[in-house]
């Protein structure tokens, strides 16, 4: 498993497994100025990543966004790696994803 999933990917692992959690892991400020989240994915601030690292699941695969899909969910991704799950970022994060719902 690599570290980025691209949307095709991640709509492919959404559809055929159900162990998929999806976090999006946008800063406060741009989770405020848009609220809804991509397939009912769980909002988490990255700011307080030590807070909420405890509850991500170990036993299924993670996915993470964040707008872009740059130095926000990459830096979730990697210290969710090294602490043992097994993660990927969206490439171009929810701003790709919307394009490919409308």
């Amino acid at each position: 498993m690599g570290k980025s999933v691209n949307p095709t990917e991640l709509q492919e692992l959404l559809a055929n497994k159900k162990t998929v959690t999806l976090i999006d892991v946008r800063r406060k400020d741009d989770f405020d100025k848009n609220p809804h989240t991509f397939s009912n994915a769980r909002w988490q601030n990255p700011a307080e990543i030590n807070e909420w690292l405890p509850t991500v699941p170990t036993d299924r695969d993670i996915v993470v966004y964040c707008v872009r899909g740059g130095s926000v969910s990459q830096s979730i991704q990697k210290q969710l790696a090294d602490s043992g799950r097994n993660v990927q970022y969206v490439e171009g994060g929810l701003e790709t994803l919307n394009q490919m719902k409308g």
